[in-house]
């Protein structure tokens, strides 16, 4: 059947959902007259079972949304809002592109070249496979592609050896399940289903956040906190496990390095201190510490919103060492997931070819575009942008538009729509959705692959990222086997990796034959971690030598003057990042960009529900609707979305304004959560 899925005109084909969400789900795609027509959940995938979102249900308004970009274009106009552009062939863009590289290459270096992109499609081979191939025989700088999880990837890393975590098929076996700064409702829905099913069986569900969303709604006891203190909470969960004897002893003497001196380290974070920090009252502490102390098993789902902080892999890093101290880790559904990407890991090296790349170039932290298209020396004179749309979803958004706005930038924009990025291009072109594609998927919380077959024609002349770094290769004299390769050699490049041995039935064949597989994963314990010790690092040697604390700590926030809220810009419900933010069918499910606020803040500031205020620091401001009421605490506001600049609410939406670019603790990470603002009524 796959080899004709594109040729057959009516039917039920197999899919997987392409976003960047933990979940991963299996699909089904109804055609008639060669389109498709309906998206639903695969009822015999094993995680997903059938389910799907909101945002996929309603998936096919994007795939034929009649703003949908069609042909390549080239601008004519100024950059940015009023931009126009006109129609142009293929080969003109191409050659476009390629004369203006060579120019640059040949006059400055290829370092002048900046591709960026990210997750906005979680195809392997389209996200880092011919385009890593691709720059890395050019020699262009390089993209440190730290914008989501890479502080609490580091953070816990330091902690457990890796992103390796519990099972979530095996969550349903919990008695407590503690949602620990994720919004799981809209952002990892079947780990709520497995929920439901252990809730079911007598499990409690203790939800700890910033914001009572639809999460917070849900659970059996919602724990308020103050944004970037977390780990100062977990600190004094641990204080109170060791003064009442609540720990593993056994465990921890087998599997863990640093257990005595985190018993003397954690006697400083009494209750009290801790409740001042936090905002936890000092019973909820001791009642919450008391219920992960005794029941078991006890399961900690580590969200991405707390790495957002400056102190962002420190907190995540804290919070994976409460499992050992109970023993967890030894129960089935015990234990704790931030993420689970390591046991699905492709062969990297084979499918991104680093080999191909001559000599070193400078790596730019993608968190600060802004500061990179504006004040590097030797500067950045050309970008590539795909899989993501840095001028709505990067920090300090105004600096971002500012450097792509440079008249010297030749900008390069490969997108399915004319996105906020996009209107600062030189040339834009028309990508493929992954229904068009053949690519591989691994998800990062189950541990299933899967693999996509094209299901649909490409939209107008829209084409993959593999095809059009082919292309780019040919015309730039790139006589390189590996660009050359067919998306099948790239799959089956990634998948044969003998360093992995959970992927060693997994193959291209096979997964054609299948769709999907399970890896083969075996249990954390008994068994060796890949930390220094190979054991679970409660006190680590390395952190040390990289002059961090080597026990976990808490670092407070970094004062950003005296500006008297913390603003959270978190996800919505049908968005994922920029994501649907373009398709009036999702906007008209999300409504209107909110401000939520506490109401005692709203009343001290003569602000009433429903009413437009002004958010503002020294990076920019933004028009947002309060919601005021009890769901985050005094201090503390929190929008949701991010809204396209078309989106009917204007730029004036553009939450981005107000987050900082600094650099979080760990992994290049970014600080989304950790701006301060002020706020203000509108006069009408």
């Amino acid at each position: 059947m796959h080899s004709s899925m594109i040729e057959q005109d009516n039917g039920i084909f197999p899919a997987v959902c392409s976003l960047d969400c933990p979940d991963q789900c299996g699909l089904l795609l109804h055609k008639e007259a060669g389109k498709i027509v309906k998206i639903e959940g695969d009822p015999d995938h094993p995680v997903t079972q059938g389910a799907i979102c909101n945002k996929v249900r309603n998936m096919t308004a994007r795939l034929y949304d009649d703003k949908r970009l069609q042909y390549p274009m080239k601008r004519v106009g100024p950059k940015g809002e009023g931009s126009r552009f006109e129609r142009i062939s293929w080969d003109e863009a191409i050659a476009t592109i390629t004369t203006r590289w060579k120019k640059l290459i040949a006059e400055e270096d290829a370092e002048s070249i900046l591709p960026y992109s990210f997750y906005g499609n979680m195809g392997r081979i389209g996200t880092e496979g011919m385009d890593r191939r691709f720059f890395n025989r050019m020699g262009a700088s390089r993209l440190l592609y730290s914008i989501c999880e890479s502080a609490g990837t580091e953070g816990y890393k330091y902690t457990m050896g890796g992103s390796f975590g519990t099972d979530p098929e095996d969550t349903v076996h919990a008695k407590l399940i503690i949602m620990w700064g994720i919004n799981a409702v809209s952002t990892n829905m079947h780990q709520v289903m497995l929920a439901e099913k252990a809730r079911k069986n007598g499990a409690q569900i203790v939800v700890i956040d910033a914001h009572r969303n639809q999460t917070g709604r849900w659970a059996d006891w919602f724990i308020p906190i103050m944004p970037g203190t977390d780990a100062a909470l977990a600190l004094g969960i641990m204080h109170i496990l060791f003064a009442e004897d609540s720990v593993d002893e056994a465990f921890l003497r087998q599997y863990t390095v640093g257990h005595e001196e985190l018993r003397e380290h954690v006697r400083q974070y009494e209750p009290s201190v801790v409740s001042a920090i936090t905002g936890v009252p000092v019973e909820d502490l001791y009642r919450l510490a008391r219920l992960y102390g005794q029941t078991s098993p006890s399961f900690i789902r580590i969200g991405n919103g707390i790495q957002h902080h400056d102190n962002g892999g420190m907190c995540v890093r804290t919070i994976a060492c409460l499992p050992a101290l109970t023993g967890q880790w030894m129960q089935r559904g015990g234990g704790a997931i931030k993420g689970n990407g390591a046991y699905l890991e492709h062969n990297i090296p084979a499918l991104q070819r680093p080999d191909l790349r001559v000599k070193e170039a400078r790596q730019i932290n993608m968190n600060l575009l802004g500061s990179a298209l504006l004040e590097l020396d030797p500067p950045i004179r050309s970008l590539y942008v795909y899989n993501s749309n840095p001028a709505l979803v990067a920090p300090h958004a105004n600096k971002v538009r500012e450097g792509l706005r440079r008249d010297d930038l030749f900008t390069v924009v490969h997108d399915l729509f004319l996105t906020e990025t996009a209107k600062y291009a030189d040339i834009v072109l028309p990508a493929t959705s992954s229904f068009e594609n053949t690519d591989f998927y691994r998800s990062y919380w189950h541990h299933y692959v899967h693999l996509q077959l094209p299901v649909a024609r490409p939209y107008g002349e829209s084409k993959a990222n593999v095809d059009v770094f082919r292309l780019l290769a040919a015309e730039m004299g790139y006589e390189d086997e590996a660009l050359q390769d067919s998306d099948a050699d790239l799959v089956r490049q990634a998948l044969d990796h003998p360093g992995n041995p959970a992927l060693a039935n997994i193959t291209y064949d096979n997964l054609l034959e299948k769709h999907f597989m399970k890896a083969e994963v075996k249990p954390l314990f008994p068994g060796q971690l890949r930390t220094p010790s190979g054991k679970i690092e409660l006190f680590s040697r390395e952190m040390e030598e990289k002059g961090y604390p080597a026990l976990p700590t808490y670092i407070p926030l970094p004062d950003e003057g005296d500006l008297p809220f913390l603003f959270i810009p978190a996800p919505n419900h049908n968005f994922l990042n920029s994501t649907f933010a373009h398709n009036e069918k999702h906007v008209r499910m999300e409504k209107t960009p909110k401000l939520h606020m506490n109401e005692a803040d709203a009343a001290s500031l003569g602000i009433a529900s429903g009413e437009m205020v002004r958010v503002w620091n020294a990076r920019g401001e933004c028009e947002l609707t309060v919601a005021a009421g009890s769901d985050v605490l005094p201090g503390v506001v929190v929008s949701q979305g991010l809204w396209a600049d078309s989106s009917g609410n204007g730029s004036k939406a553009l939450v981005n304004a107000l987050t900082p670019d600094r650099v979080a603790d760990m992994g290049g990470g970014a600080t989304f959560f950790s701006g301060r603002v002020r706020v203000e009524k509108l006069e009408k």
